[in-house]
């Protein structure tokens, strides 16, 4: 009956909303009761045609050393965008002293995004987008290296059938797959914070399962890195951004978002965005965001388990219901009889 189904509809929607809202309250709880992290960010709206001119590193050095003074000093962790350092971390040692400098001087921990250079036995170079960690007493203590690379932006699929496309398109790199694991440890000299961070670059935030396997891991904190400055003055650095808020919720993670160009920004576990930068300025922002000390969510532990099963379930049903006879064509009980 139409009545039974509008019930039972309505008592399963009320339980899940006073669920979510207890649930929701205890969480938040939990949140205020948790150890924070105070974290600088720095935005140094690098124009895309400047960003890899080797004459303009001086600037985009110089610019980065501002911005991380106007965070201040003894943060729990100073922030830089994916591809901060527009020269290899690793080898530039004249450029890597002007960086480790600014480590002195703020006392942070610092990650930030740098190409990384490798070569196979062979002696082929390749490429690998990083992040790297290092701590105030100018150690490294940890890299990341992307795994979900941009198709045609950092490699080209089936480059062996598109060969042609690499003189085509300008700028495609020739990058590879991380491997290892997906958290930083955070450099605590107190070892009072215990954070291990999980760092999706770039568009690997807009990933579920990936930003999931950081959190089964063992992430407490999210902190992604981008560069959104190709997408220019339009919608998508803001849909960029707000793919961060389902992770955190999925998750139950803060994020922490540092942007080239923007928007930067903090994302409670909750999903409520408590910080956001305009896009195409320089900013320093800081903030605190709280470690999970909360057990992993179900999909942490589970992943899409439950969305699989509402699709066979769906799929049971129609099954069923094709299966089941029409009136029209049910047995006429009554002719039999006569």
């Amino acid at each position: 009956f139409p009545w039974q189904s509008a019930l039972s509809f309505s008592v399963i929607l009320s339980a899940a909303l006073v669920y979510g809202h207890w649930q929701i309250n205890q969480q938040n709880i939990l949140d205020t009761l948790a150890k924070s992290l105070s974290i600088g960010l720095v935005q140094p709206n690098i124009s895309q045609d400047k960003k890899w001119d080797s004459t303009y590193i001086d600037e985009t050095l110089k610019r980065y050393t501002t911005l991380s003074q106007q965070t201040g000093q003894n943060l729990d962790l100073l922030i830089w965008p994916e591809a901060a350092t527009p020269f290899f971390f690793e080898k530039e040692l004249g450029y890597q002293k002007i960086i480790l400098s600014i480590l002195r001087e703020g006392q942070s921990p610092l990650l930030f995004g740098s190409p990384t250079l490798r070569f196979e036995p062979d002696g082929t170079p390749y490429l690998l987008n990083s992040a790297y960690m290092l701590s105030p007493e100018k150690l490294l203590t940890g890299r990341y290296d992307k795994r979900h690379l941009v198709p045609f932006g950092e490699y080209i699929p089936l480059k062996w059938l598109l060969f042609f496309l690499e003189k085509l398109v300008v700028g495609i790199g020739d990058f590879k797959p991380g491997q290892g694991s997906m958290t930083l440890p955070l450099p605590d000299s107190s070892d009072k914070l215990h954070a291990l961070i999980g760092v999706p670059i770039c568009f690997e935030i807009i990933f579920p399962d990936l930003v999931r396997r950081m959190a089964k891991e063992g992430a407490n904190v999210l902190v992604t890195l981008t560069n959104d400055a190709w997408f220019g003055d339009s919608a998508a650095p803001y849909q960029h951004f707000s793919m961060a808020v389902f992770r955190a919720v999925e998750n139950h993670l803060a994020v922490a978002r540092a942007a080239n160009t923007g928007v930067s920004g903090f994302i409670g576990p909750d999903g409520h965005i408590l910080t956001e930068t305009p896009i195409f300025t320089q900013q320093a922002v800081t903030g605190s965001i709280p470690l999970r000390t909360s057990p992993p969510t179900f999909y942490t532990q589970y992943g899409d388990v439950f969305s699989w099963g509402c699709v066979i379930l769906t799929g049971i049903f129609l099954i069923a219901s094709r299966r089941k006879p029409s009136p029209q064509n049910a047995p006429n009980l009554s002719s039999h009889q006569a």
